[in-house]
């Protein structure tokens, strides 16, 4: 269940004639054209869209779209909002449950998106917020308090686990080498550079350089992070190094050689021909004289993009969700269970195996790019949760 109610055809013929983004404030658009020429105003809009990340974007949009629905529905005004009817939409929304009626359909984190949807729509439409009213505030403290559980953690992809998922890769040849060879670096990327999924979407060619390591003379892979959920501006220009691993199969570098050497081909053909002529998987590291690849020239190519069942690579980067899926599609083929596993389960196996590994708080937080220590330390107790624990003290 996505929607408290279904849509109704008005408010979907609406919706159709607005901006992708609900955050922009159309009429002040309007008047901006008024005043300014269309290409001024075009960029304008266009800015104002990239405030906000896709993914932003895309809940905002649907929670905006629910409540719109509701209001239809009930007679009710949508914007500018009545602070009562949020409260009451928020509390239908707290007691509707899944179409099976096992679950809730809405978690109290889910809930507050929906609240901060409605928030940010009036405040790009120059409005006060209906959030801000005691009715809103007190309904949504009473869900909190109603609904405290235990957040479901997906399970951590360990480093036996890893190996587990890359065993499940396509065979060598064609027309599975351009997803074998993409895969396999999304996977070992996404693990040793604790990686978020949408982090992984949004990395392109020119956001790797090779570096050599001056302690083994080998090369490493020096990936900047455009954006993240921690720095969504890119100001902070953070970035993860990647050393060489130490078996060609789980090596990071020896995969972004596989994979950008497959892409330098200019033609689908010359790709088919290449895979159809080296089937065997190599047994020693690629990446000792690896200077870096062409591809990096400025255009923002996506070191992901996405790949068809016949081996056509798009122009366009696989998305946060299609990241996801492919850790959860590994794991059912590897006899586990999908819904166990998520896109940030590469995320928190670094971190946990790095915990195990004897990694301290310090090096862990460096790598994750975490700012408040106890969110490694949840990960540590995972890991092992009898160290540091005074109960070990007790003689019993």
């Amino acid at each position: 269940m996505s929607e408290l109610v279904p849509l109704p055809e008005a408010v979907r013929v609406a919706l159709s004639e607005r901006p992708r983004s609900v955050l922009i404030d159309t009429a002040a658009l309007a008047r901006v054209r008024e005043r300014f020429d269309d290409t001024q105003a075009q960029a304008l809009g266009k800015y104002l869209e990239e405030s906000q990340s896709p993914n932003t974007l895309r809940a905002y949009r649907s929670d905006w779209i629910g409540w719109a629905a509701w209001c239809a529905r009930e007679g009710r005004q949508a914007l500018p909002a009545d602070p009562l009817d949020l409260a009451v939409f928020l509390a239908a929304a707290a007691e509707a449950r899944t179409e099976d009626g096992g679950r809730w359909a809405f978690a109290p984190s889910t809930l507050e998106r929906k609240a901060a949807a409605v928030a940010a729509v009036h405040a790009a439409n120059g409005l006060s917020s209906p959030t801000r009213a005691d009715v809103v505030r007190l309904t949504l403290r009473g869900i909190r308090r109603s609904r405290r559980a235990q957040p479901k953690r997906k399970r951590p992809v360990l480093l036996h686990t890893l190996t587990e998922l890359l065993a499940q890769l396509p065979e060598p040849g064609w027309p599975t080498e351009p997803a074998r060879r993409r895969d396999a670096l999304v996977l070992l990327v996404g693990f040793a550079g604790a990686l978020r999924r949408s982090e992984l979407a949004t990395i392109s060619l020119d956001d790797v350089d090779v570096q050599t390591d001056p302690g083994t003379g080998e090369p490493v892979l020096v990936i900047r992070l455009p954006v993240t959920k921690t720095d969504p501006t890119g100001a902070h220009q953070q970035q993860v190094v990647l050393p060489r691993g130490q078996r060609p199969d789980t090596c990071p570098v020896c995969a972004h050689v596989g994979w950008t050497e497959l892409l330098e081909f200019a033609t689908h053909d010359e790709m088919r021909t290449h895979a159809s002529e080296h089937r065997e998987q190599p047994t020693v590291h690629r990446c000792h004289s690896f200077q870096g690849t062409a591809l990096s020239d400025g255009t923002g190519r996506p070191l992901f993009p996405s790949v068809s069942k016949h081996g056509r690579i798009a122009a366009t980067a696989m998305s946060g969700r299609a990241v996801a899926e492919l850790v959860k599609r590994y794991a059912s083929k590897a006899g586990l269970d999908p819904d166990l596993f998520s896109g940030h389960s590469l995320r928190a196996g670094f971190a946990t195996q790095a915990a195990l590994g004897g990694a301290s708080d310090r090096e862990i937080m460096r790598q994750g790019r975490w700012t408040n220590p106890r969110t490694v330390h949840r990960y540590i107790r995972v890991a092992n949760p009898l160290e540091d624990n005074a109960v070990t003290k007790l003689g019993l």
